[in-house]
């Protein structure tokens, strides 16, 4: 059940925006469709009803970084690689404490850990070059 689409670019033709649309409409289901628009972007013709507008403020305040920040490990379970080898190498050769390690996330060919924001490009710089299970790892702030 979809009760929201957000379009931040319009499509170009009726029928497109009709199929996105109709995901908020499913079974006799409501939904609401927004648009988000620069204030000198003009509203498509297909439009038959004029939407209602509400203008946001010009400047907004971003909310504060928060303390973690994610590492990319660029191996997984099918490299064999586990969490307990990831605190491993994070703990001995990455220098970190307990308490700058975070959550882990261990998938397929790649795995994520939570890192305290200012130790993470000190892990990166510490690891590199290093290996998990005879495997060469790239680590990198995750994007």
């Amino acid at each position: 059940e979809v009760e929201y689409v957000i379009h931040y670019q319009l499509p170009t033709n009726e029928s497109v925006f009709v199929h996105r649309n109709g995901r908020t409409a499913r079974m006799h289901a409501e939904g609401t469709a927004y648009f988000i628009l620069r204030h000198d972007e003009p509203l498509p013709s297909y439009l038959v009803e004029k939407p209602e507008i509400e203008e946001l403020p010009e400047e907004t305040t971003l909310p504060a970084l928060t303390e973690w920040e994610t590492l990319y490990i660029s191996g997984g379970k099918k490299e064999k690689i586990n969490k307990f080898d990831i605190v491993g190498l994070l703990l001995q050769k990455g220098g970190l404490q307990k308490d700058e390690l975070g959550k882990i996330e261990v998938l397929d060919h790649v795995s994520y850990a939570a890192i305290k924001r200012d130790k993470i490009r000190e892990v990166i710089k510490l690891l590199k070059g290093e290996k998990l299970k005879k495997n060469p790892i790239k680590f990198d702030v995750a994007r």
